[in-house]
């Protein structure tokens, strides 16, 4: 059986031309969703996907109606392949119940993996050179050294409670004891140096 899915972003758009185009594919059930691709939740296909049967397909108007990228929309096809699903796009000419099309879906994942590894790489290298600039990555910290020293001055002083030291240095409970903390184990590791 031919399991249709058709997707639009905004209310605005109309979903006629994707389902007229898998009504005359031949598709008997057609399900839909109006929602961004980059959502995660799409009742639609979800009901498609629970609605399918082993040797049904899934037939798309269009690759991007599915997907929200490569990596996404292999993570699918290959969900459809574990149930003995096939699936077919219409403008692309893709369908993975031939065997040109289990190549053509082959080819898509390994050029899926060598983008990310490509962006792993990447992102380590910028990393080493940031590192080797004295930059480090992250947020800054909230406190300074000196306020930190202030911080510590005024949580050791009875008439203050902890949330007035906050109150004063303008900051959260977890932010004080986690710069505090910090400060603590960097002067720990300098006095160990120095041993």
């Amino acid at each position: 059986m031919l399991v249709g899915y058709a997707r639009v972003s905004t209310f605005d758009q109309n979903l006629a031309l994707q389902t007229d185009a898998l009504k005359t594919a031949g598709c008997e059930t057609i399900f839909d969703d109006t929602a961004s691709g980059v959502a995660d939740e799409r009742k639609g296909l979800k009901a498609a996907m629970a609605f399918m049967r082993e040797g049904d397909t899934l037939v798309v108007w269009k690759l991007d109606r599915l997907g929200r990228s490569l990596r996404h929309l292999l993570e699918i096809v290959n969900t459809l392949a574990s149930k003995n699903i096939g699936f077919k796009s219409l403008q692309e000419n893709l369908d993975t119940t031939t065997t040109g099309g289990r190549l053509v879906f082959h080819i898509f994942g390994a050029l899926a993996e060598f983008e990310r590894e490509v962006i792993v790489e990447r992102t380590q290298a910028g990393l080493r050179a940031a590192r080797s600039r004295g930059r480090c990555g992250g947020r800054p910290a909230k406190l300074d050294p000196k306020q930190v020293d202030i911080a510590r001055y005024l949580m050791h002083d009875p008439q203050n409670s902890i949330d007035d030291v906050c109150e004063a240095l303008h900051i959260s409970r977890a932010t004080l004891y986690r710069s505090v903390a910090k400060a603590d184990r960097r002067e720990s590791a300098a006095l160990a140096a120095k041993q």
